[in-house]
């Protein structure tokens, strides 16, 4: 009964471990597809704030038509900045610290974005003529910041493709010049079977004819009384006998 009663304890401990890790995990997802929701939201609403931001700029004459085209023009600068730095920092993790930079603008993109937007509720255009100057230096002073980061970063991007692209390309010339080795050793194969071909037509011209008979320096003798003379001596032998004939 003990051993079974442990068994029972250990089993229910592991249940209820399982169950908590089930628990935790749908809690996480459902705060993250929550979380992405919201997200959605936000960049839904953020676009279509854009699109009533570009309308306003184009109809509304005077202080309220540039209200609005600042606002457009900051909000354009962060999103187009944020991008840029979002999508590089894979390749390159020093645009973290651009990304946090690019955070601290946005806190005061949002604030300043809060007073344009009271402005433009403003009924007194005098006072509006008054602020605008002021808020539209602070607006330029945060998207120069921020295109500053963003072109810097469009540079090292672009310089790091082209170093990239410069190995790359060395390295195809280096293959090709492997690839092609075979032709270098097919001319050096050539040479020496050109040299050894000539060798021996050189040792072929200097030796007698193959199946040729060799000829013999010395003159052949005359066969006399079954011996071999020379002409020399059987000259001699003929003159002998003729002064013993006439003798």
């Amino acid at each position: 009964m003990d051993a079974l009663g442990v068994v029972f304890g250990l089993m229910l401990l592991f249940g209820v471990a399982v169950l908590s890790m089930l628990v935790v995990a749908g809690v996480k997802a459902a705060k993250a597809v929550a979380a992405k929701v919201d997200r959605a939201e936000a960049n839904a609403r953020r676009q279509v704030e854009n699109v009533t931001l570009k309308a306003k700029s184009f109809t509304k004459p005077g202080a309220q038509g540039r209200l609005s085209a600042v606002r457009l023009g900051l909000r354009t600068t962060l999103d187009s900045t944020r991008k840029v730095l979002e999508a590089g920092l894979p390749q390159d993790s020093q645009l973290a610290e651009p990304l946090q930079l690019l955070a601290r603008l946005d806190d005061h993109a949002a604030e300043l974005d809060r007073e344009l937007r009271l402005l433009e509720r403003e009924p007194d255009p005098v006072r509006i003529e008054t602020k605008l100057p002021e808020l539209s230096e602070r607006a330029d002073r945060i998207t120069h910041a921020a295109e500053s980061m963003r072109w810097a970063a469009q540079d090292r991007l672009h310089r790091f493709a082209a170093d990239e692209l410069s190995r790359l390309a060395e390295e195809c010339e280096q293959e090709a010049g492997a690839l092609r080795h075979w032709d270098t050793a097919a001319a050096g194969a050539s040479a020496s079977a050109q040299a050894a071909a000539s060798g021996t037509g050189s040792a072929s011209a200097g030796s007698a004819p193959a199946g040729a008979t060799p000829v013999d320096s010395t003159r052949k003798g005359i066969g006399f009384g079954g011996q071999q003379l020379s002409t020399e001596e059987f000259l001699g032998l003929t003159k002998q006998r003729l002064r013993k004939q006439t003798g």
